[in-house]
């Protein structure tokens, strides 16, 4: 995808969080192209060069790569002017730790001569080496129950219950690491990438408070968000809270998932709902939650909500790589009746209804059924623990969502 966008856009830009492989990505597309030119601003002399002399940065090779662009705003301004003199396909490639077209720091978006592309930790079908966008993309265009029933019967599941996949995350380093080595690396990750990089954002002056913050917000994962019990919660005042929440959102480690309404200005208006960007560190977060205690319903935040935050992040990645990219929502009704997760694709709409149990039974169709008729979509599904996959009505599927991962 990177080396295709590299073929027609004069600027790539390919942002997520740390440590989910941004430049181990870019190195290996150097390793093919010794044309290009690699700096990284974690280097100090480059960083240095970048705040006193950008433009002479970023005329310093015909094709360039700079890794944790982030760390110099202004240095946007200088690819622009030289995009603006000498317009061709690849000549920059640039990756950043934060969501640049967030960063209050950033006035240009380069608008016009880049695109954006976004590396998420790496989904269940990533590690298994399975091809993207797999099983979905014939979901999202079944007119049918029966057709998308007939797409996923020819689909093989994954190997691995969805909790252990939930427990574990997508960092890359964190894979081959047992719980224990895993939780101490997510300390770490935490006090230092998390952290320092949410302190080149934007100053966080009490750590601690930051943190208190993080793990509440954790505890509150498929929740609607609201910001000011969220504050009470943590001690800390409304306008700080919500500036951490969104530091949290540009460096994407939070999701915030809008509502879906027909009317699309209601979408801005509504509530979000409170997801992470990774289900490990998220786990981490809520009190270092594994496979066992996911799958008790006791816990909170519910085994539901993981399973929610599992699935809403695989689809993350998989809207990257469909064209054009489908868009992501909940919905809820004034009564409070809710589907977990609405996927808008081509003006078609596909809700999904998750469940952490391994039974569906007919309670489960409460919200479906309504929407599906409000909204004329032509099926809909069940998400849920089991193994077997099944019709419950003639518009709605019970789905493993070991089919789904």
């Amino acid at each position: 995808m990177v080396d295709g966008a590299l073929s027609v856009f004069p600027v790539v830009v390919l942002t997520g969080a740390r440590q989910v492989g941004k430049t181990t990505l870019v190195r290996e597309l150097l390793a093919t192209s010794r044309e290009r030119t690699f700096r990284s601003l974690d280097d100090l002399r480059v960083l240095d060069l970048a705040e006193r002399e950008p433009d002479l940065l970023v005329r310093e090779a015909p094709l360039l790569t700079i890794d944790e662009v982030q760390r110099v705003p202004q240095l946007m301004r200088a690819v622009k002017r030289a995009v603006d003199e000498e317009r061709r396909p690849g000549r920059f490639l640039l990756t950043g730790s934060a969501n640049l077209l967030l960063m209050q720091q950033v006035s240009e978006s380069l608008a016009g001569r880049a695109i954006y592309l976004r590396l998420g930790p790496l989904t269940e079908s990533e590690k298994l080496g399975r091809p993207y966008p797999g099983v979905w993309e014939a979901l999202l265009s079944a007119n049918t129950a029966e057709q998308a029933l007939t797409a996923l019967t020819a689909h093989s599941s994954g190997p691995r219950d969805w909790t252990e996949v939930a427990a574990e995350g997508g960092y890359p380093p964190v894979m081959p690491l047992s719980a224990q080595d895993r939780a101490r690396w997510f300390d770490g990750y935490v006090a230092t990438y998390l952290e320092r990089d949410l302190q080149q954002l934007s100053l966080v002056t009490a750590l601690s408070d930051f943190r208190r913050l993080i793990e509440i917000s954790a505890l509150r994962m498929g929740a609607l968000l609201n910001q000011a019990d969220l504050a009470r919660d943590a001690a800390l005042s409304r306008p700080t809270a919500h500036r951490y929440l969104n530091l949290l959102e540009v460096s994407f480690h939070l999701r915030l998932l809008r509502p879906f309404a027909r009317n699309r200005g209601k979408r801005l208006v509504k509530s979000p709902k409170l997801y992470f960007s990774d289900t490990g560190l998220a786990a981490h977060l809520a009190g270092g939650l594994g496979p066992q205690d996911l799958a008790r319903a006791g816990p909170i935040p519910a085994s539901g909500a993981f399973l929610e935050n599992l699935l809403l992040a695989h689809l993350d990645v998989l809207s990257q790589c469909i064209t054009p990219r489908p868009e992501l929502y909940f919905h809820r009704t004034a009564s409070g009746a809710e589907v977990d997760l609405v996927i808008e694709h081509k003006r078609r709409l596909l809700p999904i209804e998750v469940k952490a149990s391994s039974r569906v039974s007919g309670e489960d169709l409460r919200t479906l059924e309504p929407f599906l008729r409000e909204y004329s979509a032509a099926w809909g599904m069940v998400a849920y623990a089991g193994t077997e996959l099944y019709a419950l009505s003639p518009k709605i599927l019970a789905v493993p969502v070991s089919l789904l991962l």
